[in-house]
């Protein structure tokens, strides 16, 4: 995701007009002091690497011992995402960088990340009793048990919803602002100032919701593991808030703005973490039981 931005913030959007190939003779750049070249094909090698975890994930899920599942098909997953951005990778080339292809190329890879992250949550977990009726435990691999109340299980849900308000806002002030990729782009017909406040308000929403669902797990409502997520996520949320202000009033300079991309996979990161975390696996022999609360302190003890 930063390479890519990268490449749209460099203005090499077009090293390579052809894909897959970056020349229409060539694999690699003609000439290695091409700047813009460069900068692009290094992303595509990056995005082939992650191609190549991708596959050794799947691999690995298949090959693993005892075998789970829902590993399996989550790990397939994610070769599907690659590739499917890989083909609006070529679209955002035909298009020649139409901000809404650029757009989907970024959002999809939310979507990838969103998998792995899935996945890599899945594999921390134990494997399943063997002599367990999958029926007891709902069709989970494991039984679980609930870390929060349903109230904010459902808070969270709202929560996520808030975050993806916040990032797919923050993509339209990309697409309407500087840093196209290349100079003779179209942007989206919107004013900049008006698309970034509205991204703003977003985003104070989501601070809002964070702030909300952190004071109900503290005053009962969720477990301490529970409210580590989400402190986590407040404080990367801030941090990027914080960087966000920041390029907003000093003219959207580059690196700042490919810090913001950063932030916003990290973001993205935890608020799926605190999702994730409402529950964890229970110990072997262990039955399903509601979460145990902590009563809410009386004010002023």
């Amino acid at each position: 995701m930063v390479t890519g931005a990268a490449v749209r913030l460099t203005g090499s959007g077009l090293g390579c007009p052809t894909w897959p190939t970056c020349e229409e003779d060539s694999f690699t750049p003609h000439s290695a002091t091409d700047g813009h070249a460069m900068v692009e094909f290094t992303n595509r090698l990056v995005t082939g690497a992650v191609m190549l975890f991708t596959v050794a994930a799947v691999v690995g899920a298949h090959r693993r011992r005892p075998r789970r599942d829902d590993l399996f098909r989550w790990s397939l997953g994610l070769p599907v995402w690659v590739l499917g951005n890989g083909v609006v990778g070529l679209l955002v080339v035909v298009l020649e960088l139409s901000p809404i292809s650029v757009i989907g190329h970024f959002l999809l890879s939310l979507g990838a990340l969103w998998n792995a992250v899935v996945l890599y949550e899945k594999a921390g977990e134990p494997d399943p009793d063997p002599d367990l009726d999958p029926a007891e435990s709902g069709g989970d691999a494991v039984p679980r048990r609930e870390l929060a109340t349903p109230r904010v299980r459902r808070a969270c849900d709202l929560l996520l919803g808030a975050a993806a308000l916040a990032l797919v806002t923050g993509t339209i002030v990309t697409g309407s602002g500087p840093h196209a990729g290349d100079p003779d782009v179209e942007r989206l017909p919107f004013d900049v100032r008006d698309v970034a406040q509205i991204h703003g308000i977003a985003v104070i929403l989501f601070l809002g919701a964070t702030l909300a669902v952190l004071g109900m797990v503290r005053n009962g409502d969720g477990e301490p593991a529970v409210e580590q997520r989400l402190r986590v996520l407040l404080v990367v949320l801030a941090l990027q808030a914080g960087v966000g202000y920041t390029q907003y009033f000093t003219g959207v300079p580059a690196l700042l703005v490919g810090v913001h991309v950063l932030g916003a996979a990290s973001v993205w990161i935890a608020v799926l973490r605190v999702r994730l975390g409402l529950s964890e696996p229970l110990a072997e022999g262990a039955s399903p039981v509601p979460p145990v609360l902590v009563e809410p302190s009386p004010v002023g003890s």
